[in-house]
């Protein structure tokens, strides 16, 4: 997920918040993929994948960048982007390759805390382990060769037409199947399901994920029609304003939970099509509208906003009801969830939506 005020990519966002704090906005916007290639090239697993025959097949999966055309269930994934990974393992497949995620990855590893246990649980360590590409300035596509896949998965993505090309040569390449890094976790997992052959598992997977979000909003009714919104604020310069926009997986992902999409966001996202708009901080009073706001940053933000003659402007800067997620966390990393985030951080999520809601009056 990531953070800063004029985002290019999902990758750049990352890589402008890891420069913030070492992290930080293009999900995120905010995570940086990097680091070299490492690990075993896996063998495909999954006992729903490795059927011999599917139905659906052969089936078209149209993008902006191109269309992929599979001619039968896949048996070797690689995944490029944000969470496709995750929603390929939630299907219960392990891929043969998928980035290397630095963006709230606390340990070094390369991995999401709930992406290692995934992986854990399938068996797929050591010399079993899925190889990890390097994203941080362009994919490595020579690194994706080398695992011969037989689709590549980036609905959760910022992919170029020239790297859809390149990628194209490899395997058919599902990319994002309208704005670049704006899929939201439901339609990561519908398409990466049907790309596979396993529509009804996907269609589990959103069902479990949704109760995982039903019995925690059951704990907090005053969620419910509060309005939010994920922005982000470079504490060293207040010049500016990131608002994620009505498009992004961010914002959808507040809806998910009870949250109203306050009409000042409605108003930046029309005609927008990208996934975040920036603002000058002079407009800053123009967000009276919005109860709670969810940012990125550390101990120090909230206070910094606050003691800004124009972001103390904000009614909700102003009464503290501000989320600040902080950017060294694997939370970060889940304000645009994936399947397997969304179980593994709904509660400390909306514990932390919650404590910022009851600060409104």
């Amino acid at each position: 997920m990531v953070h800063m005020t004029a985002p290019t990519s999902r990758t750049s966002r990352l890589s402008v918040a890891a420069k913030i704090s070492s992290i930080v906005i293009a999900t995120a916007t905010v995570f940086s993929l990097a680091g070299c290639s490492t690990g075993g090239s896996a063998q495909a697993s999954s006992s729903s994948a490795s059927a011999s025959t599917a139905s659906g097949f052969p089936l078209t999966l149209k993008s902006p960048v191109g269309d992929a055309t599979i001619k039968s269930q896949p048996k070797r994934v690689s995944t490029i982007g944000w969470i496709s990974q995750d929603a390929v393992l939630s299907l219960g497949v392990v891929p043969v390759d998928m980035p290397k995620i630095t963006y709230g990855d606390t340990d070094g590893d390369g991995l999401l805390e709930w992406t290692k246990a995934a992986l854990e649980k399938l068996g797929a360590t050591g010399d079993k382990a899925p190889a990890l590409h390097d994203e941080t300035d362009d994919i490595d596509a020579e690194a994706i060769a080398a695992t011969e896949p037989d689709v590549i998965l980036g609905t959760q993505s910022g992919i170029t037409e020239k790297q859809y090309a390149t990628l194209s040569k490899i395997a058919p390449t599902v990319a994002y199947p309208d704005v670049a890094w704006a899929a939201p976790w439901r339609q990561v997992v519908t398409r990466s399901a049907q790309a596979l052959g396993l529509e009804k598992k996907g269609k589990q997977v959103i069902a479990d994920d949704e109760k995982s979000i039903a019995n925690e909003l059951a704990k907090y009714p005053q969620l419910k029609n509060k309005t939010a919104s994920v922005m982000y604020f470079d504490t060293a310069k207040m010049s500016s304003i990131t608002v994620y926009t009505t498009t992004d997986a961010r914002e959808k992902y507040l809806n998910d939970l009870g949250f109203t999409t306050p009409d000042s966001v409605k108003k930046l996202s029309k005609g927008n099509t990208d996934f975040y708009a920036t603002v000058s901080s002079e407009h800053a009073d123009d967000f009276d509208d919005i109860d709670i706001i969810v940012t990125y940053g550390d101990s120090t933000t909230l206070k910094a906003l606050q003691s800004d003659p124009l972001m103390s402007k904000i009614p909700a800067v102003k009464r503290g009801s501000v989320v600040v997620v902080d950017n060294s966390s694997s939370l970060a990393a889940a304000v645009s969830p994936s399947s397997l985030s969304i179980p593994a951080t709904i509660k400390q999520y909306t514990k932390m939506l919650a404590a910022a809601v009851d600060k409104v009056k």
